[in-house]
């Protein structure tokens, strides 16, 4: 159960960090753009801030968080007292 969840965990990190990652390109794009008067679309990434990009960057947080905590019981519960 354990490998599965960390596994799932781990899997569902790499897509989101892929989503952030994008988001992160295509707000540089678009601001280097904007200083070049060329609409690389800054006004939609402001639309898709809450909806899409800000729940991406807290799901990769508290991904992250998750998979240290399991990680960590992990090594805990598999630690030989002797």
């Amino acid at each position: 159960m354990k490998d599965w969840l960390s596994r799932t965990i781990s899997w569902i990190l790499v897509v989101d960090l892929a989503v952030v990652l994008a988001s992160f390109i295509w707000f540089l794009t678009a601001v280097i753009g904007k200083s070049m008067n060329l609409n690389l679309g800054l006004e939609l990434w402001y639309a898709l801030w809450n909806p899409l990009i800000l729940p991406a960057l807290s799901l990769l947080m508290a991904g992250a968080i998750a998979s240290g905590i399991v990680g960590w019981l992990g090594r805990r519960l598999n630690t030989d007292p002797s």
